[in-house]
């Protein structure tokens, strides 16, 4: 599935239906070159959750935990900064990924064979100015 968004102010509205799209699926790959707009994407998807809390970046702490309103975690890693996989699993990766909570991931290459099998990816394209399209897709 494309999706395309021509401002931030059509975030909102790619943000359903990528979470209409996942539908039970909890692990979510963003993928996309610096700057491409993984995390403010992450921030639209966090909105319509429900999140209580801004959703930040969590390049520095690796995995940020938000609460959504009716009380469900919501974890968003960003992987950037690892320097081999196995960092990862000494932050207990593999318990969020499997704790049935939606999983937010940025640079999940990063993290190689440790990635889920089941996943949906959302491959986003800079298209210049807030231009962006989003190619969804599911993975098992």
């Amino acid at each position: 599935m494309n999706l395309k968004a021509d401002s931030l102010s059509d975030l909102l509205e790619v943000a359903k239906t990528l979470i209409d799209f996942a539908g039970e699926e909890k692990i979510l790959v963003l993928d996309g070159q610096m700057g491409a707009g993984k995390t403010t994407l992450s921030k639209a998807i966090g909105k319509v959750m429900g999140v209580q809390d801004t959703v930040n970046s969590p390049t520095f702490s690796i995995v940020n935990e938000y609460l959504t309103e009716a009380g469900e975690s919501i974890y968003h890693f960003d992987f950037y900064r690892l320097e081999t996989p196995e960092e990862a699993l000494a932050i207990g990766m593999e318990e969020y990924f499997y704790s049935g909570n939606l999983c937010l991931i940025e640079w999940a290459e990063r993290i190689g064979e440790y990635l889920p099998e089941k996943f949906v990816k959302i491959a986003i394209e800079d298209l210049g100015g807030e231009k962006r399209n989003y190619k969804l897709s599911k993975h098992d």
